[in-house]
C-alpha cells in the first residue's frame, strides 16, 4: 500500500492511524510492554496518572478490538481481569518506545523552539 494512500479518507489505514495517535493509546502500550506481566485495571490506571476511568476503559477495548492488548478474565469472585501486551501490540510499543527516545533526545531543542516563538513579537497586520 502507498503510504500515501493511507492519509485519504476512506483509507481502511486511516483509522489504525486514528488510534495509535491517541496520546493514551501510546501510555497504555507503553505501560504494558514495559511491565513484567499483564497489569490490572488499576494497576494500569495507578501507572498512568491523570486518566479516566472512561478513557482508560475505551482505550483498551479499542486497542483489543485492534488485537494489540488482551483481555483475560478469570472466573473469581470478584471476576480478575488483566491486560496484556500481544505481539502485534508490542511491535507498535517498540515504534512509541522509539518515538520516546527521540522525545527525550531533542525535548531541550524543542523547549527552546516553543519558548523562542512565545517570546517573538507579534506581527504587524498586513494593510
Amino acid at each position: 500500500m502507498d503510504t500515501v494512500q493511507s492519509y485519504l479518507h476512506a483509507c481502511p489505514a486511516r483509522t489504525v492511524l486514528t488510534t495509535l495517535a491517541n496520546k493514551w493509546t501510546l501510555l497504555v502500550l507503553a505501560s504494558l510492554r514495559n511491565s513484567d506481566g499483564p497489569l490490572r485495571f488499576n494497576e494500569l490506571r495507578r501507572r498512568l496518572n491523570g486518566v479516566t476511568q472512561k478513557m482508560l476503559t475505551q482505550t483498551l477495548r479499542a486497542l483489543e478490538r485492534d488485537g494489540l492488548v488482551s483481555r483475560t478474565v478469570y472466573p473469581t469472585v470478584p471476576p480478575r481481569v488483566e491486560y496484556a501486551v500481544t505481539t502485534l501490540g508490542a511491535e507498535v510499543g517498540d515504534l512509541f518506545h522509539s518515538l520516546g527516545e527521540w522525545s527525550e533526545q531533542h525535548v531541550d531543542e524543542i523547549l527552546a523552539a516553543r519558548k523562542a516563538f512565545d517570546e517573538r513579537p507579534e506581527p504587524a497586520p498586513l494593510a
